[in-house]
């Protein structure tokens, strides 16, 4: 029963998604919300200008869809994880929102200022970790990956970590959203992984958040991938990012976003490293270009090579993953 609700909910996410981006695509064209691209960014993504953006709200049209429709039974069941994981990455989405709004407005690459970003994106990741607490849903414990072993900590300490993990998480997704199709490509083997924990673990509302995640996911590449029709903006890559992290602190393990989300951190990583290494050496570069995408871009890497080789190491770190908490299904 339940693999058929998962089944169930991929198609509905896919075909709503599918049909959204039918109408909204032309609808943003009208609107002239176009992408402003970056001027210190690759000089070929200036033919991308235009593209665009703001196209998270079609898989997010989807996913809210299902969460209401095959979600309905968990909902009758006394089991809100799925809209508590909906909610809290759609508060994600309307940040993204208003930075993308920002954007258009003044019609460069610059939204909302990175304090602003930081400070809403912690408040709401604190609310999200003591709600969950308060409601029962969450365990402020830390379940430890391919030892199996649980570490209990001050709930104080819990909720700084919580928040750490949550705001780079999502800011990671974010980075991670720099090529066409990339960071669609990379979360898809991400939600999967989540479908086939929430049937091991039995977790029905979870594991429909995911396949509809992923079935939206699937959709919305048709849109996205190299020459991408639309973008999905700060609007759905914050809505990424904030799913992944609810999914993670709903099951009670948001150390296995370490190897699960690895393209994530190491796109965050060779940022950090580039901005560290360039102001002590007073300008100097480990990478051509940083996050690592561009680096490879430089290369001379296309854009359908970098997705193949993310999403692949997206896909087998997504295994890997599997193996270092299967034996807390045992």
């Amino acid at each position: 029963m339940m693999i058929v609700q998962l089944v169930l909910a991929s198609f509905i996410s896919l075909a709503v998604t599918a049909i959204v981006g039918r109408f909204l695509i032309p609808t943003l064209r009208r609107l002239k919300a176009g992408q402003s691209i970056r001027e210190d960014g690759p000089t070929w993504h200036n033919q991308k200008q235009g593209t665009p953006i703001m196209g998270g709200l079609m898989f997010i049209s989807g996913i809210t869809v299902v969460c209401f429709t095959v979600g309905f039974t968990a909902l009758r069941n006394g089991d809100f994880r799925h809209v508590f994981i909906l909610v809290f990455a759609l508060i994600f989405a309307a940040i993204g929102f208003l930075d993308d709004y920002e954007k258009l407005k003044k019609k460069q690459n610059l939204g909302l200022r990175a304090k602003q970003k930081f400070a809403l994106q912690a408040l709401v990741a604190l609310g999200f970790v003591i709600f969950m607490r308060v409601t029962g849903n969450l365990n402020p414990s830390l379940y430890v990956p391919f030892v199996n072993i649980t570490w209990h900590i001050p709930e104080p300490i819990y909720y700084l970590f919580a928040i750490f993990v949550i705001v780079g998480t999502v800011n990671s997704v974010n980075i991670t959203d720099g090529v066409d199709g990339l960071a669609t490509g990379v979360t898809i083997p991400v939600a999967i992984w989540f479908v086939i924990i929430a049937l091991s673990w039995s977790v029905a509302s979870v594991g429909i958040f995911a396949a509809a995640l992923v079935g939206g996911l699937i959709a919305f590449l048709f849109f996205n991938f190299h020459p991408a029709k639309v973008f999905m903006g700060d609007t759905g890559s914050l809505f990424l990012g904030g799913a992944v992290c609810a999914m993670a602190f709903a099951l009670d393990m948001p150390l296995i976003l370490i190897p699960l989300g690895i393209v994530y951190f190491v796109e965050t990583l060779s940022d950090l490293i580039q901005i560290t290494y360039f102001k002590l050496t007073k300008g100097k570069r480990v990478f051509k270009m940083a996050p690592i995408h561009h680096h490879f871009e430089m290369l001379g890497w296309s854009e359908y090579k970098l997705f193949t080789v993310f999403t692949t190491v997206s896909a087998i770190f997504a295994l890997i993953s599997y193996l270092g908490v299967m034996h807390r299904y045992a």
